[in-house]
């Protein structure tokens, strides 16, 4: 018990010691990357390193989240994963007409013209 509370008190500090490295390494590398490109290209002001550590929370918010929870939802990169993978051949089928027909109607909404026939599919 007393050598699981030494380890604890030994990591914690380091853990806390990697975060806030993590943090200013970060911090400094969006800081320069932002004023070595930004003003140069769109004449935009150079940020100091509390903004550029904002920046890169803010980036970390809206692009990457937190972390805490994962996509449940349809991927349509991950192969025959997901909900895909667990259709049966008619509802994969009946999947596919339907994004065909969506497509079509998308089409003849915005062109006001019907797309072209579809190829038959080769087995």
């Amino acid at each position: 018990m007393a050598g699981r509370l030494i380890k604890m008190l030994f990591i914690i500090p380091l853990a806390i010691l990697g975060m806030i490295l993590f943090a200013f390494i970060g911090g400094e590398i969006v800081l320069h990357l932002w004023n070595w490109l930004m003003p140069a290209l769109f004449g935009w002001h150079e940020l100091t390193f509390w903004q550029a550590l904002g920046l890169l929370a803010l980036c970390r918010v809206l692009f990457g989240g937190f972390g805490w929870h994962r996509s449940r939802g349809f991927r349509f990169g991950g192969g025959m994963g997901g909900r895909f993978g667990r259709m049966s051949p008619e509802e994969r089928d009946r999947f596919r007409q339907s994004v065909r027909d969506y497509c079509r109607q998308a089409v003849r909404d915005h062109l006001g013209a019907e797309p072209p026939a579809p190829k038959p599919e080769q087995p």
